[in-house]
């Protein structure tokens, strides 16, 4: 692949990533509700989710998406119902903390990685997305050392983004306030989550 091709899809997967949505507000949850270091472990999750799609697309398995859109309808409304899933579990759980003990600080690495991939997995938007970027971009037929390229770069790309947010936006002095306030920010971001789901059930 050529340096400005190359340039060209670093630029739009950046735009893509740091695009707000309900990606965002998961990692952010995460980082808030238990550390920046779960939202890292979240972050990293979410780009290996994103890889997925990548990967499909890079196969040639995206279209059977853009064809069926039965299947696409039915991955997009569960990915909604995810949403509202977690958003009622953040409001009912509002304030409560899992880093009490150590079996459940173990436990709550494992609902990060859960939720950081599930929100990739659950976004079938992205397969099309993917379709739609590989196809502008690249021409003619790829060797696997170039698909190994792209896909790296779209999950480096996407992990970097949600590792800063949950290292930068959701830590440093920022960190104490929202501890302070948890109950209302995890209420808040639950409802943000509850709605963003909704608007995708809806459409």
């Amino acid at each position: 692949m050529d340096i400005i091709t190359w340039l060209s899809l670093i630029a739009i997967c950046v735009m893509g990533a740091i695009s707000p949505g309900p990606s965002l507000a998961v990692i952010l949850r995460v980082s808030i509700s238990q550390s920046p270091l779960h939202g890292v472990v979240a972050a990293l999750a979410h780009g290996l989710g994103i890889g997925f799609w990548a990967f499909l697309t890079l196969q040639g398995l995206a279209l059977l998406i853009e064809q069926h859109q039965t299947a696409f309808s039915i991955l997009t409304l569960l990915g909604g119902l995810y949403l509202v899933w977690l958003g009622i579990k953040s409001i009912r759980y509002a304030g409560k903390s899992e880093e009490t003990k150590i079996e459940a600080i173990k436990s709550s690495y494992w609902e990060s990685v859960r939720d950081g991939l599930m929100i990739a997995l659950m976004n079938p938007k992205a397969a099309l997305f993917f379709l739609a970027l590989f196809s502008q971009l690249i021409n003619g037929e790829m060797t696997p050392l170039i698909k190994v390229q792209v896909w790296m770069t779209v999950v480096t790309i996407d992990s970097l983004w949600y590792i800063l947010v949950a290292l930068l936006l959701a830590g440093g002095p920022v960190l104490p306030w929202l501890r302070k306030n948890l109950i209302w920010v995890d209420r808040t971001m639950g409802g943000l989550l509850m709605v963003i789901g909704l608007k995708v059930i809806i459409g």
